[in-house]
Order: C-alpha cells, then structure tokens, then sequence
C-alpha cells in the first residue's frame, strides 16, 4: 500500500495512476454510485475527491499519440522528473488515472492507494514567469496626470435612463390614479 501526503491548497501537481483492471470493469470503477459507493475513492482512501476533475485515459483511445504527449499537450508537463519518466510513461497499456490538484478539493488528506491503483508518478507543471513586453500603441505612451478633475464632467445621467425613469412615473401615477378609481 502507497502512501502519500495531499497538502492543502496544492496547486499544479498532477498524479498519474495505472489501472489494473480489464477495460469492462472500468466504468465501475472510476463511476460514483447512485448510492454514493465509489470503488476509486476507496481504492485512493481519499477523504474527499471531485469527480469533476478525475480523468480516466485508455491508452488505446490515443492512437498514434504516446501518453507522455497527450500529458504534455493537455496538462502543459514540462518539468524534468517528467522528462526522466517519459519512458514508462509511454510503456504503459490499458487504462490510466489522471487526478489534479483541483480533484482534491484543496483539503489536505492522506491517500492510502491500494489495488487495483499502481502509482506511476506526481509530477508538476514548471512555472515561469509571464513574459511581459512593452505596450507599442500610441495611446499606452506618455504619462498620466491629475485624474477624474482634469477629464470631461459628467452632464447627469444619460438620455435613455431619464427617459426610463419618466416611462416608470407615469406608470406608478396610471396604477395610483386606477387604485384611487377603484376604491371611488
């Protein structure tokens, strides 16, 4: 039995899992239960777990496309303990669990992953820093001054809410005039 460590509020990690089971067992497998029955939780001795974010890829499903690229192209892993994986990564055949952080809920919590779940690796996404380029527009050249008290003043509201607010007065003096009536 795997154990590891699910920290609160983790971000960009990605775990993948093999599958050990025929493809017609699947289904039920990583599918919650009308009755809340969950064999992948249990299997994961997750506390909590999103179904939202679980991903189940059958190998077979990629065609051509080794899994180390669907991960790359899909989930932007770069890093170099995912390089040095990248082999059996793409050795593996039948069907594989993919869990982000998201799929955790941000609540911190130990798995304890036990069959038919085989835990192949946590990798993460390499985070650099957005490349920032000057704005080239005229307009995002020069300098600001003052504020709103050098700009246009505002004339009052515009011509479509006044013209709104007069449409809702004569409505609410037809219905008092017509609720006046009435009573008469």
């Amino acid at each position: 039995m795997t154990r590891m460590n699910i920290p609160a509020h983790e971000t960009g990690h990605l775990r993948v899992f093999a599958i050990d089971l025929p493809p017609e067992a699947i289904d039920h497998f990583v599918n919650e239960a009308d009755t809340g029955a969950w064999p992948l939780r249990d299997a994961l001795g997750a506390d909590l777990l999103r179904a939202t974010y679980v991903e189940t890829v059958a190998i077979l499903d990629l065609g051509a496309m080794p899994l180390s690229t669907y991960l790359t192209e899909g989930y932007g892993l770069t890093g170099e303990d995912f390089r040095a994986a990248r082999p059996q990564l793409d050795a593996l055949s039948g069907h594989v669990l993919l869990l982000p952080s998201s799929a955790f809920g941000q609540v911190e919590q130990t798995l304890a992953i036990s069959n038919p779940l085989r835990w192949i690796g946590t990798f993460s996404e390499e985070m650099r820093p957005p490349e920032l380029s000057p704005l080239r527009s005229t307009s995002a050249k020069g300098s600001l001054t003052g504020g709103p008290a050098d700009g246009p003043r505002s004339k009052g509201g515009s011509t479509l809410l006044k013209a709104l607010m007069l449409g809702l007065g004569v409505v609410l003096l037809l219905v008092v005039v017509l609720a006046i009536g009435a009573q008469s």
